[in-house]
């Protein structure tokens, strides 16, 4: 395919969850490719000063408010996790193991972590719990865990993030079309309108 769009997300971000759950059918209608890049946005907060919405309470309130009202739109199911915010980087790592190394298992993989955290609510700052749900995803747990332990798993994921930085992105997720970017899961339709124009 000629057309593609980019997609920078963090599990960490109910934001991500959104656009994840229709960037899938927005790239297959467009007949674009969806390439995807997972990053650590704490990594991106770090180096371009951003922080979490949340941590300004009126904003946060407004998000989360937000959140469930583009939930409702998109018809997907939505909760915001109990437990936030998450420690993603294990989480990222392995998005980006199974990517490098087991890329039939991605797929379940990011459907799985994304359902347990903005679905089903559970604590996934908690090594057994993540264990449990790679389980019942049908995912070696033990094996995915010496594949983050990976050199080349910490530096593709370090790469992914600083190139992220390069380009501008500063929160997640974060489109690119054609070399635009596009950030938030509030600005789907410009990317679907990028696909149809490329």
């Amino acid at each position: 395919m000629s057309k593609t769009v980019e997609f920078f997300f963090d599990f960490g971000s109910p934001a991500a969850y959104l656009a994840y759950s229709q960037l899938p059918r927005i790239a297959e209608q467009s007949g674009a490719e969806l390439v995807w890049r997972p990053f650590l946005l704490g990594g991106v907060f770090q180096a371009t000063g951003n922080r979490s919405p949340v941590e300004v309470p009126a904003k946060g309130a407004y998000m989360l408010a937000d959140l469930a009202r583009f939930a409702e739109r998109y018809g997907v199911t939505y909760r915001h996790n109990p437990h936030f915010p998450i420690n993603t980087l294990m989480l990222m790592r392995g998005a980006v193991a199974l990517q490098m190394h087991q890329p039939d298992r991605f797929g379940p993989y990011v459907d799985a972590v994304f359902k347990a955290i903005w679905v089903d609510g559970r604590n996934m700052n908690d090594p057994s719990v993540v264990g449990a749900v790679l389980h019942e995803a049908g995912l070696d747990a033990g094996k995915l865990v010496a594949l983050c332990g990976q050199q080349d798993v910490k530096d593709r994921l370090k790469a992914v993030t600083q190139e992220a930085v390069e380009r501008g992105v500063f929160g997640a997720p974060t489109m690119f079309v054609a070399g635009r970017m596009y950030w938030g899961q509030d600005r789907l339709d410009f990317v679907r309108e990028a696909l149809s124009s490329n």
